[in-house]
């Protein structure tokens, strides 16, 4: 569906759900149609929010809700990530219904956030030291999740998805069954299923002990960072749920796996990372095989949504993966 298709779909929808916010909307702008559809909403006092139609299917409202309170908790711990808007009954969503698409999807609304992506920082940026500054900044934002979710109370209502063994590695993982991409041979697919039983194996003996163990971003990546000054603003908590710190450390690292300047921004993130929060180095040698799972991960989010286009990534993709797969030796 192009931008304008998508403009006539949804729109009509986010004017019904504004209804339910205490607020004037004067401007309703459709800024991307990607898993969710955003749009940015201006007022009439000039304040700019934005207005998430979350995907039908992915989250039940009460995971939603669940997703609300654990950004306020973070919010609460001093770490900057957008803030939510409650309808005037106090509700975080609204369902609203897109005739359109014979679909019914929640909406809620936060403030707007200014800043650029610090992935496009990052790619125009021509100081190794100030890639390095980032990645240590990155870091500490890391661990200071980690520190407010190894210490919270999970409220008893509350409800997300889990990347443990299973939701990783099982026969039916959360971002797809990533053996069966159809780009994959014979050989190529019985090598990573071989590898999916080690890792799995693996995970299962290290355990969930709550040092390295509870809720998650899990998709800490440069992209879901705005850049405001020199504030760093976490967004995008969609895919948040438990699951181990090393995969937020393999998510935030793996863009730039093949990249010259790899072991100089790891060593920035980790170092930023422990000036937060203490890691063994024990815990940190785990982060190889997490980087290895995200990779496969990725190949299931792929393989999932075949209306795009990623041959040309999914071959280099795949050819660096099983290089992994065939050198893997479980850590633990």
């Amino acid at each position: 569906m192009d931008k304008a298709v998508a403009a006539q779909a949804y729109t009509p929808a986010a004017w019904e759900a504004l209804r339910e916010f205490a607020i004037a909307p004067v401007a309703v702008e459709l800024v991307s149609l990607a898993e969710n559809v955003t749009f940015r909403i201006t007022d009439r006092d000039g304040a700019d929010y934005v207005l998430r139609l979350h995907r039908p299917g992915y989250h039940t409202l009460e995971e939603l809700d669940s997703e609300r309170v654990w950004i306020a908790a973070l919010a609460a711990a001093g770490i900057a990530v957008p803030r939510a808007v409650a309808a005037r009954d106090g509700r975080h969503y609204v369902p609203v219904a897109i005739p359109a698409t014979n679909e019914r999807r929640y909406a809620g609304l936060a403030h707007w956030t200014n800043g650029e992506l610090l992935a496009g920082v990052l790619r125009q940026s021509k100081s190794v030291g100030d890639v390095e500054g980032y990645y240590a900044q990155l870091g500490s934002i890391a661990a200071a999740m980690h520190n407010q979710a190894s210490a919270w109370r999970v409220p008893a209502t509350f409800k997300r998805h889990a990347f443990d063994a299973d939701g990783l590695m099982g026969e039916a993982p959360f971002w797809g069954r990533f053996w069966d991409h159809p780009a994959l041979s014979g050989a190529e697919r019985q090598l990573l299923l071989r590898t999916r039983d080690r890792i799995r194996a693996a995970l299962e003996r290290y355990g969930r002990d709550p040092a390295t163990y509870s809720m998650i971003h899990a998709d800490l990546h440069t992209g879901n960072l705005l850049l405001d000054g020199d504030r760093l603003t976490v967004i995008d908590f969609d895919d948040s749920g438990f699951g181990w710190h090393q995969y937020d450390v393999a998510v935030a690292l793996f863009g730039s796996m093949t990249s010259a300047e790899y072991p100089a921004l790891e060593r920035a993130f980790v170092g930023g990372y422990r000036e937060t929060r203490a890691i063994s180095d024990a815990a940190l040698a785990l982060v190889p095989m997490f980087l290895l799972i995200r990779g496969l991960a990725i190949i299931g989010w792929i393989h999932q949504r075949p209306e795009l286009d990623r041959s040309q990534y999914m071959q280099s993709l795949k050819d660096q993966l099983c290089a992994q797969c065939d050198a893997f030796e479980p850590p633990c």
